[in-house]
């Protein structure tokens, strides 16, 4: 279940909330992608990479029956250790103790996933869809990152920088 969770954060870039959200029909491995309630129930189509979608196999075949009570919601995609719907502070948790030493908060992922597709040579307008930015100007904010990741790439490869 930790490494789905994991998976899905950084695979897909969704929020906490819309990851507890998640239900078994949301996701469609066989058109690689999960279906996504964001906010003001908004719905997005967010592709999803194999080894996700494999970590998710994995999940639903051997751990989610173990967890699943009688009061577990039929639908959801994860419990915790009391068969009910996960929350965001169990996805917190799950993130403290996969990561060790330090601490991550969950949105950091969802940031890590949009700096990587910019970084990537990715659309600003295809990552603000992605994220299920209302506004350019919210998704702008990890054009920042990308920015400085230039800077540094520039000053090494140009020969002209160095001067």
């Amino acid at each position: 279940r930790d490494r789905a969770v994991c998976e899905l954060l950084y695979g897909a870039g969704i929020r906490v909330s819309e990851l507890c959200a998640l239900d078994l029909d949301d996701l469609d491995d066989r058109a690689g992608v999960i279906h996504v309630l964001g906010k003001g129930s908004k719905e997005r189509i967010v592709p999803l990479h194999a080894t996700a979608f494999a970590s998710l196999a994995q999940w639903r075949e051997s751990g989610r029956a173990a967890l699943s009570t009688e009061i577990s919601p039929g639908a959801a995609v994860f419990f915790n250790r009391r068969g009910k719907r996960l929350t965001p502070r169990d996805v917190r948790r799950i993130l403290s103790v996969r990561v060790g030493k330090g601490h991550i908060h969950p949105h950091a992922l969802r940031h890590t996933y949009a700096t990587h597709l910019l970084e990537g040579g990715a659309d600003l307008r295809v990552v603000q869809e992605l994220l299920g930015h209302e506004s350019l100007t919210t998704t702008q904010i990890y054009t920042l990152v990308t920015a400085d990741k230039m800077r540094e790439v520039y000053s090494l490869a140009h020969p002209r920088a160095r001067l």
